[in-house]
């Protein structure tokens, strides 16, 4: 949680507002946003809505490397997990 800018450049995040399959990771965000920006202030994290989207990570790597994690459907603990995991990943 301290250490995004470890090996990520910046964590793109992409949800519905209301559909039930983005309710892990709207619930993630209202719970953990301001922790994560006060623990990584310079830290790019960027937050996008929009309706029928599909819930899902987008992490960037050093050289221009992206993975993307689909969310949909996760409790907000795994969606959690998967950015540990993205986090942890060494590129």
């Amino acid at each position: 949680r301290n250490l995004l800018s470890k090996n990520l450049k910046e964590l793109r995040v992409h949800y519905c507002q209301t559909s039930p399959a983005s309710s892990g990771v709207r619930e993630f965000i209202s719970k953990n946003y301001v922790s994560l920006k006060e623990a990584n202030p310079n830290f790019p994290i960027l937050i996008r809505e929009a309706s029928g989207v599909e819930a899902r990570f987008f992490a960037r790597y050093d050289f221009g490397k992206e993975e993307k994690v689909v969310l949909n459907n996760l409790p907000a603990k795994d969606v959690e997990s998967e950015l540990e995991k993205l986090v942890n990943k060494s590129v």
